[in-house]
């Protein structure tokens, strides 16, 4: 990326406060954000830990968000102790790094890929593109790609030189010789006790000032320049502006700031820094982020249901009540299920039931079982309202062509429906709530007038859905609208009358609040709730009668139709839901968790999985699949970029 870099060094002694110290951020901030609005970070390195803040945001707006002057204020009075003449100074060596993102490869959207860079035990700004980032991931295959950004190699091939005890400046000269296109980077590693400053191509610049003995840098001469004449009386002393040529590097250590130069090419003589031992029992890195506010949730000892839940309390044990009113599922069984297929199974090969067939894992195993194991001869349906992806379609052809299931097809006004979408997401940003992210799925609830339709035009009385599996309940959708949801076996229309009313309450209220949801989507909004809490069904749901089973479900479908699944994540539920990952990316950013928190959580309660199984599978599962996003933005006509900045800077709930 071409961005702007600026920060500074103090060591200790240096009199300064954490007030002057956050002018001095701001003030550079400000200068360096013409080079880069699309995003801005900042580490604080101090007692050998570094504390990371960065969000896809313009740089002013990230300096009047109250969590960033928080983190500032945290970080920068830990490092100062009062001064014996009045007063304050540093208590330990400070260094700041700070960046303002002009995006050139990589996405904003995803954390990682703004800066700072985080590696193992490296952290660091680079300006510049290095055009040859894909070769040398290829030629060190040794290291392992993690974000889209050009810029990790330079951390990767730096934590990795590092690591087997080669200095600082003879790991960067080892790095640049490497590097094809421009470089201008600033980093701390574990252990090195300094900043070391490096260019390829001359766009770098430090001032050193004697006296307090602190040391200023930037991306341009005339932002230095013009910030050491602005606070010339607070620095205190001189300083000259000196710029790092192409080729030309610097160790500054901590411990004094003053530069030691040096030329990024092969040769012995190189300076050191004296190497300081890290303390194993603190983690170097502080992520000051989503991430870290998220990991410091308050969650259910037993499972992982978070204090944002709706509905949600601890008891002494911290144990939630979710848990502690949890009761097995009773299941009508195996035997009742062939009761009520055999009253419609015919023995002439004439069809003789309906399932609903999204293409989804349940529906896909939904048809293996009648077709194999109860010997119905099904015909399957499918609405297409504009949100199935083209797995779940190719996923459709597998299954029906080798089961030879019949395939009907109901399609809705496509553009119409992505209109709607989109008229909702962006009249839902205006005056954003939880409650109301349901909406933007209101176009798929016809799937079940549908099935009530087919039964009628085709006289076959008996539709099947797949589903009915308790742990796919998300009730903390309902919860947001201030529902606690009653009993209904996933099944919508069976929920209590109170329940109804409080919805169409809630609904109303929030219409009138925000008249930008009275848009053309109006009409299709009221007749799914008509077609979903209304309309009566007496459909069969196949998992009210079976046990359902993840394991066997995905060792059917993969081994024996060579099911396909997506790449970026062992899970392979929702994968034929185009607007999934872009709901859980609301609500994990705003409240903490997303709908696979809960499906984890239920994992546990049946016994399925462990508590720290789960942990690590949310990782995996919350982790935003921006092919997916993409794919989803360009069918609903949204700037993903622009939508997803402006849910990010939607106050949490934690």
């Amino acid at each position: 990326c071409m961005c702007g870099i600026f920060g500074f060094i103090a060591p200790a002694g240096t009199p300064w406060d954490a007030d002057l110290m956050r002018h001095f951020i701001s003030d550079l901030i400000g200068r360096s954000e013409p080079r880069g609005r699309d995003a801005a970070g900042l580490v604080i390195i101090s007692d050998g830990q570094a504390c990371v803040f960065k969000k896809a945001m313009r740089p002013d707006r990230l300096l009047k968000r109250r969590d960033f002057r928080d983190f500032m204020a945290e970080n920068l009075g830990a490092a100062t102790m009062p001064a014996s003449g009045g007063g304050a100074k540093l208590s330990r060596p400070l260094a700041v790094i700070g960046h303002c993102r002009l995006v050139t490869n990589g996405a904003e959207i995803v954390p990682g890929n703004n800066q700072p860079i985080i590696t193992g035990k490296t952290v660091g700004i680079h300006n510049g593109i290095v055009t040859n980032d894909a070769e040398l991931w290829a030629m060190h295959d040794d290291l392992v790609r993690q974000l889209d950004t050009d810029s990790e190699i330079i951390f990767q091939l730096v934590d990795a030189r590092v690591a087997t005890g080669m200095g600082m400046a003879e790991v960067l000269s080892e790095t640049y010789q490497e590097l094809v296109g421009t470089a201008s980077t600033v980093l701390y590693s574990d252990g090195q006790d300094a900043l070391a400053l490096a260019s390829n191509n001359g766009s770098l610049f430090y001032a050193h000032v004697a006296d307090p003995g602190v040391l200023f840098f930037a991306s341009e001469r005339y932002i230095l320049d013009a910030f050491m004449a602005a606070n010339q009386a607070a620095i205190g002393g001189g300083g000259s502006t000196v710029q790092l040529k192409a080729g030309d590097a610097a160790l500054v250590p901590l411990s004094d700031a003053v530069p030691l130069p040096f030329k990024l090419e092969k040769q012995t003589d190189r300076p050191k820094v004296l190497a300081r031992q890290h303390n194993l029992e603190s983690p170097l890195f502080r992520i000051c982020d989503l991430s870290e506010r998220i990991s410091d949730l308050q969650r259910c000892t037993q499972c992982i249901l978070p204090a944002t839940y709706p509905f949600i309390d601890f008891d002494s044990d911290g144990v939630c009540n979710y848990c502690r009113q949890y009761t097995p599922p009773k299941l009508a069984g195996p035997e009742a299920l062939e009761a009520e297929l055999a009253k419609h199974r015919r023995t002439d090969g004439e069809t003789d039931c309906i399932v609903a067939f999204s293409g989804g894992r349940d529906s896909s195993y939904g048809l293996h079982v009648l077709t194999q194991d109860y010997g119905m001869t099904p015909m399957a349906y499918s609405y297409d309202w504009g949100m199935v992806t083209s797995i779940a379609r190719r996923n459709q052809a597998r299954m029906c062509g080798k089961l030879k299931v019949e395939h009907i097809f109901r399609a809705a006004d496509i553009p119409a429906k992505r209109r709607y979408i989109r008229k909702n997401i962006y009249a839902w940003l205006r005056h954003p709530h939880l409650g109301m992210v349901p909406l933007f799925m209101a176009g798929d609830k016809f799937f079940y007038q549908i099935g009530r339709a087919l039964r009628g035009e085709t006289k076959i009385p008996l539709v099947i859905f797949c589903a009915g599996n308790p742990l796919e309940r998300t009730d903390f959708k309902g919860g947001f609208a201030g529902v606690r949801e009653s009993q209904h076996g996933q099944r919508l229309f069976a929920f209590s009358v109170a329940n109804k009313m409080q919805i169409a309450a809630f609904y109303l209220a929030q219409y009138l609040r925000n008249p930008a949801y009275i848009n053309e989507s109006l009409f299709d909004s009221v007749a799914s709730y008509f077609t979903t809490f209304v309309g009566k069904d007496d459909f069969l749901y196949l998992f009210h009668y079976l046990e359902w089973n993840e394991d066997e479900i995905n060792r059917t479908l993969i081994g024996t139709y060579d099911w396909e699944t997506v790449s970026h994540t062992e899970n392979t539920w929702r994968i034929g839901d185009g607007y999934t990952s872009f709901i859980n990316y609301i609500y994990r950013t705003v409240a903490g968790f997303s709908e696979f928190d809960t499906y984890r959580s239920q994992q546990i309660r049946a016994g399925l999985i462990t508590r720290e199984q789960a942990m690590l599978l949310i990782e995996h599962d919350n982790a935003p699949h921006l092919p997916t996003l993409y794919e989803f933005a360009s069918q609903v006509g949204i700037n993903l970029e622009e939508v997803m900045t402006r849910i990010d800077a939607i106050p949490k709930l934690y």
